[in-house]
């Protein structure tokens, strides 16, 4: 039977994660530090941060390594699109080298300039996190801790592993637009019902409305409430077509309390009012 030891830690990997959480610097933060080892990894946005004394620009795909007792701050450069952030503070691991529940980094810098790839990784990490720990599900933690371990691991690996060629591929910014798109297509497929605003989108994915807008229309050409449109009118349509419920009913159930305003949208995309395609369907039906 095949015997596994770590190669990267003096004990057993399995570091405690103590708190983990996305964060918009939205409002100025206090000089400090932690008894334990905190990242940060920038999920969206630029900004700046004075890490002992000294100030760096950071952006999307860098992450920052604050060692226990290393004084530290967020500063807000752009109030109207702050940084969006995933914070975790972690202790109980002990790489080998290094002094424990810290991360002897490169050149002694604190914000790492990551390859693309483990960008792309780390940042599905996060959300995966983020995701898992917003629900009430048995095994949350664990689920977590095993995000957590595999971010350390491709962490550790950056810092041990000589710097490679960049593969040529899909860049960083373009992976994390993709995937923060597709996230919200899957909101407005779960809520299309309810009333969704562009605010509630941009505070759901805690992004600013205008940065939602802008990479939404990149991705897809249309603007979010666009797309909400035509999912609210398409499952309308599946609705009419059943014979399930009168026209008031069939509006409220796609969201709209307004039905003289749900029966003109109708009209526009389709060319005919919700009454006037049931019926047609109707009578072809009984052909």
């Amino acid at each position: 039977m095949a015997s596994f030891q770590s190669d990267i830690s003096y004990e057993e990997f399995h570091p405690t994660v103590l708190y983990c959480s996305r964060v918009r610097d939205a409002r100025l933060t206090y000089y400090h530090s932690h008894s334990i080892l905190e990242i940060a990894y920038i999920l969206s946005g630029k900004g700046q941060y004075i890490i002992d004394g000294v100030t760096y620009d950071v952006k999307q795909g860098d992450l920052l390594v604050c060692n226990p007792g290393v004084m530290h701050q967020s500063i807000i450069t752009n109030p109207t699109d702050p940084t969006l952030e995933f914070v975790a503070g972690i202790s109980d691991l002990h790489f080998l080298n290094m002094e424990p529940n810290s991360i002897q980094l490169p050149d002694g810098c604190p914000v790492l300039n990551l390859t693309n790839e483990v960008k792309r990784e780390i940042s599905r990490c996060c959300y995966e996190i983020i995701d898992e720990n917003m629900t009430t599900q048995p095994g949350r933690y664990y689920l977590v801790q095993a995000q957590m371990i595999k971010i350390l691991i491709l962490l550790y690996r950056s810092i041990a592993e000589k710097p490679k060629d960049e593969v040529v591929g899909v860049p960083f910014e373009s992976y994390s637009k993709s995937y923060v798109v597709q996230r919200i297509i899957q909101y407005l497929r779960a809520n299309y019902s309810q009333h969704v605003s562009l605010d509630q989108i941009a505070q759901n994915m805690y992004l600013s409305p205008v940065y939602i807008s802008k990479i939404f229309k990149e991705k897809t050409g249309d603007s979010p409430i666009n797309y909400l449109i035509q999912i609210r009118l398409g499952k309308a349509k599946e609705m009419l077509e059943e014979n399930r419920g009168s026209i008031r009913t069939i509006a409220a159930q796609v969201g709209y309390d307004d039905v003289y305003h749900f029966s003109k949208l109708f009209k526009k995309y389709y060319g005919v009012s919700p009454l006037y395609y049931r019926k047609s369907v109707i009578e072809e039906g009984g052909e």
